[in-house]
């Protein structure tokens, strides 16, 4: 498969060098800290947040939020404690996000699209059911994530993983898959767990990964290879690595490493396919007639701020869009320095969208 991406690479270093300089700065300040007990620091979360202005008039108001985000009561939570603005929310893959605001017509009782794959909002902004702002916190966002007009920009970048249950691997006698190539085997009948993808953006972006890599005719021969080894296509992203921590399948195509399965005892390895690891920003917008516009734009500024940086790192490991805000360790140990990350178009992605999930939905769509 096609890979390459050499500035996101720049990108993943400058990371781990802000991040191995971040620990060195903090480890300097603890020790001038611990030799000048007089010295009255200000705090980490009043450095952070004292760029963001909320007016007084938001302060008690509600936003409503479509989600498709990790950890989201508890980076909701935080945000209503950091900006007095409560949150309500829907968990929504954005494929279903995507069904129900064009069922609306843009007249949806939303404020914001918080998360998902990036296909869904490039075919909203196309539909006219998001609106353009450009945060004052964005410039520290590279181009390659967000919308040039401001439609969406990026909190997070997801890269998709193969989440394998080693004990099950182990007791059939099978090796932890490394490729793509190796989830084709007949040795892995039945033992796939993949999301669909009309619904959910890593599928969707799994199969937009091989067929802009491979070529549309060769990337549809080989996804139906894939295709033989999935007994049935799961509703949500989140799915599949469930099953495979449970023993319900060996390979769980996943967005992230599974590191909370991990912590909860469950016997999963996280696997970046060495022919070409999908990946791709995953947005926030503001949605068309959105009635709490303010709320609305000071929840984009907070997700984009250092402070709202780090609250969503903590409660769902991604890598973080800005490059002053370190990675989390649960990614770089991984390996996620060392992926060979796919070269992706996601304008192409997010324009032909509706093609791809029909044809998908022809051929392979009785399994879900």
């Amino acid at each position: 498969m096609k890979t390459g991406q050499r500035w996101l690479s720049l990108f993943l270093a400058v990371l781990l060098v802000m991040s191995m300089s971040v620990l060195t700065a903090c480890s300097a300040s603890d020790k001038e800290a611990a030799d000048n007990p007089d010295i009255e620091g200000e705090t980490t979360e009043t450095a952070q947040t004292a760029d963001l202005v909320v007016p007084e008039e938001l302060v008690g108001t509600t936003i409503n939020i479509f989600s498709a985000y990790g950890g989201q009561e508890e980076i909701f939570s935080t945000f209503t404690e950091d900006t007095g603005i409560k949150v309500e929310y829907l968990d929504m893959s954005s494929g279903e996000v995507l069904a129900r605001l064009r069922a609306e017509k843009g007249d949806s009782v939303g404020e914001v699209w918080f998360g998902g794959g990036v296909d869904s909002f490039i075919a909203a902004k196309e539909d006219g059911l998001i609106e353009p702002y450009v945060s004052p916190f964005s410039d520290a966002v590279p181009a390659e994530f967000k919308d040039a007009e401001g439609y969406w920009t990026g909190v997070s970048l997801v890269t998709v993983c193969f989440v394998v249950n080693e004990e099950v691997a182990q007791e059939k006698g099978l090796d932890i898959p490394q490729t793509w190539e190796d989830i084709t085997s007949p040795a892995y009948k039945g033992e796939i767990a993949m999301s669909n993808p009309a619904i959910s953006g890593t599928a969707y972006t799994i199969l937009t990964g091989i067929l802009q890599s491979m070529g549309e005719d060769a990337g549809w021969e080989f996804f139906a290879k894939i295709d033989n080894n999935i007994p049935f296509y799961s509703e949500r992203g989140g799915e599949p690595p469930q099953k495979a921590a449970l023993g319900e399948a060996i390979v769980g195509l996943a967005p992230g490493t599974g590191e909370d399965l991990k912590a909860e005892g469950y016997p999963v390895v996280a696997v970046f396919p060495k022919d070409g690891t999908p990946w791709w920003p995953s947005p926030v917008a503001i949605l068309s007639n959105a009635e709490n516009l303010g709320g609305a734009k000071v929840f984009v500024d907070w997700c984009l701020s250092p402070h709202g940086q780090e609250v969503l790192r903590d409660n769902d490991p991604r890598l973080p869009v800005r490059s002053d805000v370190e990675p989390p360790q649960a990614l770089i140990d991984a390996g996620i320095m060392e992926a060979d990350l796919q070269t992706i178009d996601f304008e192409l992605m997010g324009q032909v969208r509706d093609d791809v999930v029909a044809k998908w939905e022809a051929d392979f769509g009785s399994k879900k």
